[in-house]
């Protein structure tokens, strides 16, 4: 069961490295014209994406197996760790939603809103590790 638990806090390592470095791309590919270095920073978004899509996938399946045979019944520190990876899911995949449109040239959002989106997995993450080092529910 180590080595799961192990596994797991690796690629949740390589999934939030990603997530904190993306947003970051965004901040810089937003006000650039088309050209050159748009489409570089659209490949770097796209090829980041692709890194932290297997991070998550095998950070959930992990996960998975971690309740399914150790945590079981859920305890309230997971249930609400659990709600919390799943805002972080939906966070990913907005991820994508913004590759896409920046990839066609537009940004719904300002420079001051992609700031503040950047820090939102940071604050999820200090949450998460709380709830699975503490269980304080």
């Amino acid at each position: 069961m180590r080595w799961i638990i192990a596994f797991h806090i690796v690629f949740m390592v390589t999934w939030f490295a990603g997530l904190f470095y993306l947003p970051r791309l965004f901040i810089y590919h937003r006000p650039l014209p088309a050209g050159e270095e748009a489409t570089h920073l659209g490949i770097m978004e796209r090829r980041l994406f692709l890194i932290m899509t297997i991070g998550m996938t095998l950070t959930i399946g992990l996960g998975i197996w971690l309740v399914a045979g150790w945590f079981w019944p859920l305890a309230r520190w997971l249930e609400i760790k659990l709600a919390l990876v799943g805002l972080v899911v939906l966070y990913h995949f907005y991820c994508l939603y913004l590759i896409r449109r920046l990839a066609h040239g537009e940004c719904p959002h300002s420079d001051r809103f992609l700031r503040w989106f950047n820090e939102l997995p940071g604050l999820l993450l200090i949450l998460i590790v709380i709830l699975a080092v503490v269980h304080p529910a």
